[in-house]
């Protein structure tokens, strides 16, 4: 019997492999790209709006033995997202994997939401990541390359919490982008997946419950005494669910829509936030 076919080396999962990964520069994004590092990335390009902390998540990369570059971008901007894939292709030759980790989320109700907030919402993410994926397929194409994608979405996307109702909408428009793209790149053995991730400890994050939520300097351990699990989401957690979708080891998945979250869709034992229905009150005097 062939035991070799059991063994994992995951130090050499990505080796000789092209890999973007967006929303890099913090979070779970930089922990995705330095894990991708690790496991043998020939090369990696990260993006993001802060020059410092892209800088410095490069020369992490760098040291663990993986080339790296980093574009400054904003996803809002479909020209820095064009930016993203050609100067890659530019600098390395071709591209194996796109991981798009990169997401805008704002405060607003169906009845507070500004057109402002809602454009920039749904151009960061959904069409950003459709023309990446646009962008980087033609290359994989014409490379022959048996790429693969990988999103980072939302549990929000079944429905989300009366507050986020564009950001869900984005993220339930993604969804279905990811499964009509699977089908059609799969004659080309392109794997097309996403990640439904839920309440996940990042700065982001951070800055949120503290913007939006009036939460106070240990809320995440408040928070993490009354989840089922004690802790919520860390990006290694992330970063490891996102190689596996864009490794060997995912076989032929394609399509897929993967639940990361620590409650069942369509039943909660736990209220995350204290949240009041939708009521007239939001309407003002």
């Amino acid at each position: 019997m062939d035991n070799q076919k059991y063994l994992t080396e995951t130090k050499k999962q990505f080796q000789d492999k092209i890999v973007i990964v967006t929303g890099s520069t913090q979070g779970s994004g930089a922990e995705t790209a330095r894990l991708i590092a690790s496991r043998g990335a020939k090369g990696i390009t990260i993006c993001g709006r802060n020059e410092e902390k892209g800088n410095k998540i490069k020369e992490e990369i760098i040291k663990i033995g993986t080339k790296c570059i980093y574009i400054k971008a904003d996803l809002e901007n479909l020209e820095d997202c064009r930016k993203i894939v050609s100067e890659t292709d530019k600098t390395y030759g071709t591209v194996n994997s796109l991981i798009n980790s990169a997401a805008f989320t704002e405060r607003g109700t169906i009845l507070s939401t500004t057109p402002e907030n809602y454009e920039k919402m749904f151009n960061i993410n959904t069409r950003a990541p459709f023309f990446l994926m646009q962008d980087v397929i033609k290359i994989m194409i014409r490379d022959k390359v048996k790429g693969t994608i990988a999103h980072v979405l939302s549990v929000a996307a079944y429905s989300g919490m009366p507050f986020i109702t564009a950001y869900s909408a984005s993220k339930a428009a993604l969804g279905i982008m990811i499964k009509n793209v699977a089908n059609s790149v799969a004659g080309h053995q392109i794997r097309v997946n996403g990640l439904n991730l839920g309440w996940t400890d990042t700065p982001a994050e951070d800055m949120i419950q503290k913007k939006f939520h009036n939460a106070d300097n240990d809320w995440l351990k408040k928070t993490e005494e009354k989840v089922p699990f004690k802790r919520l989401n860390k990006p290694i957690d992330v970063a490891r669910v996102l190689a596996f979708l864009c490794a060997e080891e995912s076989g032929l998945m394609t399509g897929s829509l993967v639940d990361f979250d620590q409650t069942v869709v369509g039943w909660h034992s736990y209220s995350a936030y204290e949240t009041k229905v939708l009521d007239d009150s939001i309407l003002g005097e």
